[in-house]
């Protein structure tokens, strides 16, 4: 009889330690089989100017590479979400370097802190790619030979 309790125990200490692992599991890599080049553009800052900066940045490595030859992610994180709002100004380019293949991470612990502290979900473009961590999703990428760039 002890031994089943006992083993009932490990058997729920191991579940319960395996919860994290499912929370913590990050979007799957970009699907670009010829990228000679992979970077990911941290966006935690509020800041239109830094804001307008990341944009630039990706924009001009999709212009000193061929698109099919450099994955670009953008992981933005606390302020940095206000970028992926519906209602930012900078929508339009956002979609546009999406189109090109450029992927926008948006934190969603970020989302649900918002909920928390206004009573109301921000909205967000839908082309963002949801995240649950966003700082994770960055150590995911670099652990995936993605070099990190803060602009």
């Amino acid at each position: 009889m002890r031994s089943q309790i006992t083993g009932a125990m490990l058997l729920a200490l191991l579940a319960w330690a395996a919860v994290p692992l499912a929370f913590a599991q990050q979007v799957p890599l970009q699907d670009k089989p010829f990228a000679e080049h992979k970077v990911v553009l941290q966006l935690s800052d509020g800041d239109a100017r830094k804001q307008a900066l990341v944009l630039s940045v990706a924009n001009n490595l999709l212009k000193a590479y061929d698109p099919d030859k450099i994955a670009v992610e953008v992981v933005a994180f606390g302020p940095g979400i206000d970028l992926l709002l519906s209602g930012n100004e900078r929508r339009k380019q956002v979609e546009s370097l999406i189109a090109q293949g450029v992927r926008f991470d948006i934190c969603l612990n970020t989302v649900d802190t918002i909920e928390r502290e206004t009573g109301k979900r921000p909205d967000f473009i839908p082309a963002a790619t949801p995240v649950q961590v966003g700082v994770g999703q960055i150590l995911f990428l670099a652990e995936n030979g993605y070099t990190v760039v803060r602009p």
